[in-house]
Order: structure tokens, then sequence, then C-alpha cells
């Protein structure tokens, strides 16, 4: 049974835009007094309203001028966690490092304990309500990264939160393992802990049917280029999508990633021009991830110079209890926009299709036949006023696979 959406005064539809290198706003084929035919979860076409009514068994009207875009997709998070480490924050406002912070046992340390300590009720509830957060305010499509249990038992744990998590909430969740995101305190050896993973939690997670997607952290403070280099080829060996921390504080995460065809670098505030050139010569898509420099206080990926040299960029939260606390998508991009001198064609881009690719999903981003039907609705009769008002403004209206999930 078809139904037709709207009017809407623009459609911001995405449905040709490239899906690498710099975009002007002549990229965000955009239409005027549009409709959108709807069947189900997907869209049949898009086209003006008024032509189309004959065409629909059901009408769904919308009152007023509204932009519509794609729904939202946040390609990098860390949903599922115990506690709270204001405390960490406090200390680098006072000019405390992120890396000194983890030596003495603080960052990421201090989350495994809350969330190891934590029970699968209270984490499940918790990933409820940030991504029922995240629905209200347009991302539609979220990835969910584990990662603060660093033993086989808690990553386990954490990614049945999400399992769970799943039939619970509207928006999708796209589940990644970071097991890999530091050495744990049980272990002396990193290399030691890598086969631990690679012997004991990676066979687990493809029997259980919990994810398809690795990640860890390059880092010297996490794991060193060879070591990750070695467990991510054991990991693609056995059928998992890569994913990689990449170029945060340090270089040679991204050429990793490139090396062995990752589908995403993410961070690359360090990375330079031999990185940037790597990145765009490939299909790995350039994560940039404007919630850790904000939180962190550090330079914010270079966001203009990855676009054009051609590569893909996509742009997440990084939502995480840490150094990304805030979680807000729509205000990040806005900020990254106006430091690194972004369009809104690219910022709109990195917000959609261009994250979707970053999570081998080919099936959202765009609003065009046969993609789903994940929309959202802004209350303004000019696309420019989405991030003129710098993310305060949220979305009034959401659809998700076709069926309105939020309307005010």
């Amino acid at each position: 049974m078809s139904k037709l959406i709207g009017p809407f005064k623009e459609a911001i539809t995405l449905e040709n835009t490239p899906m690498k290198g710099p975009l002007n706003d002549e990229s965000l084929d955009l239409l005027t007094n549009v409709g959108v035919l709807v069947d189900g979860e997907k869209i049949i076409k898009t086209g003006s309203f008024d032509e189309m009514r004959k065409e629909a068994d059901e009408i769904e009207e919308v009152e007023g001028d509204h932009i519509l875009l794609p729904g939202l997709i946040d390609c990098h998070t860390h949903l599922v966690w115990g506690g709270t480490r204001s405390r960490d924050y406090t200390l680098r406002m006072s000019g405390e490092s992120y890396e000194k912070i983890l030596e003495q046992g603080g960052g990421i340390f201090d989350s495994v304990e809350k969330t190891r300590a934590a029970s699968l009720e209270n984490l499940t509830a918790g990933l409820i309500r940030r991504a029922n957060r995240h629905l209200n305010d347009g991302v539609t499509t979220i990835e969910v990264k584990s990662g603060y249990g660093l033993d086989v038992e808690n990553e386990l744990k954490i990614l049945e939160v999400v399992k769970a998590a799943k039939s619970r909430v509207e928006a999708d969740l796209i589940p990644t393992c970071l097991a890999a995101h530091v050495c744990p305190k049980e272990f002396k050896d990193k290399k030691e802990f890598l086969a631990y993973l690679e012997n004991d939690l990676l066979p687990q997670l493809l029997v259980k049917g919990l994810t398809n997607r690795i990640d860890i952290f390059v880092e010297p403070s996490a794991f060193p280029m060879e070591l990750a280099e070695e467990y991510l080829r054991a990991a693609k060996k056995l059928g998992f999508d890569l994913t990689v921390h990449a170029d945060q504080f340090h270089i040679g995460g991204s050429q990793i990633a490139v090396e062995l065809r990752a589908r995403s670098a993410d961070h690359l505030e360090a990375s330079t021009d031999r990185e940037i050139e790597m990145l765009a010569k490939s299909n790995t898509v350039a994560v940039a991830l404007p919630g850790a420099s904000i939180g962190l206080g550090m330079n914010f990926t270079p966001s203009r110079k990855l676009l054009d040299a051609g590569a893909s960029l996509a742009i997440s939260t990084d939502w995480n209890p840490g150094s990304a606390p805030m979680g807000d998508l729509l205000t990040q991009s806005a900020i990254l926009g106006i430091y690194e001198k972004l369009s809104p064609a690219e910022i709109f881009s990195g917000i959609t299709f261009r994250a979707a690719n970053a999570l081998g999903l080919s099936d959202r981003g765009r609003i065009s036949a046969g993609m789903k039907a994940d929309m959202i609705a802004f209350p303004f009769d000019d696309y420019r006023e989405i991030l003129y008002n710098q993310g305060k403004v949220k979305p009034d209206m959401v659809w998700k696979n076709g069926k309105q999930v939020k309307h005010v």
C-alpha cells in the first residue's frame, strides 16, 4: 500500500551526489514542492507532490514549510558504558593530557571498571536512552562499539546489550567489536592480549552473530602498528569488515586501514599530507570526529584537505563518556564546517550516505527510489537555516522505515 508524504518546500535528496571529493551546493539535488511516495519501508519515487497525489493509496499531509533530508547516520559511537568520566574532563580542563590520564589509570580504564560492574539491564537502559535521544535529533542509524569490557566475558556482554536493545529502539543499531581498545591491566603483554582476543573472542562473535565488524585503536599508548596489523589481518581472514581508530595522536593507523582496505579510518587529527593522499586514493572512508576534538581541546580532522585531495569524508560524534560526551551530530557538524570551511553539501553528505558507506550500507542516506524511507524534516523554508542554527534547531518530524516516529 503506497503512501505519499509531503508536500515539502525543499528536499535535499543527494540522489546523484558523488561518494568522494569536494562538493558544492549544486550537488544537493534539491527539489521544490516535493512529495515522497513510499511503500512499506522503501521509497518508490520522489517528485511533484501535486502530480503524485493520484498515484498514492494514502496521503500523509505535512503542514507548513519544511525542508526534507535523509535520516542522519552516526557511524562511530561508544554508546554502551557504565558510570561517568566527569573527573577526567575537569582534569583536561586543567591541562592534563588524555594520554597522561590513561597512564594514571583513568580514561578508558575508568570506564572499563564501571562497565564491568554494571548489570546487563542497566547498560541496556543506558543504550536505549541514548539511542532514543539520537533518534529524536534525527539520527536513524547508529553504529555502536564495544570496548569498555576488555575481556571475553564483558565484551560479549556489551555486544549482547546492543543485540537486546535492537528490538526496543526505532533506530538501526550497527554493532562493532572494539575489544582492542587498550590493553587491560590483567595483561602485561599487548601481543598476548591480542592473541587472546583472536583465539577466544573473535570466533564467538561469529557463532553468536553479534557483529561482522572489528575495530582497533592504533596508537603507541594502545596498540602499535605492527601488532594492530597482525590482529586486523587475522580478523579479515575470518571474514570480518574492518575499521580503525587511526592517526588520533600519532600517524600510522590510516596506513594500515588503507593497506587492509578497511571500511573506514576514524579520527585522523594527526594525519599529514602523506596520509591524506593515501586515503584519497583509496576507497576507505575518512571519518572526522569533531566531538573528540572539542572534548580534548585539540585540532580538528583536516577535513578540507581530505576533500580537496579527493577523499570520501564522513562526520560522526564519537559519543562516549570520556573524550566526546556531547553526542550531538548536527551541532558538531556545524562547528566542524565553520572551522574547516565545508559546504552544506559536504556536511550533509558526510552525515548521510557517505557515513552509510563507512558502515558498508548502500540502502540508506539518499532520498531516492529503492532506498530506506529514513527521512527527517526541519521547520524551515530554506535549507541553509539548518546549519546556520548550529544544531540548535532539531528536526520536528522523523520517519524510520516509512513510519513517522517523531512529530512536534
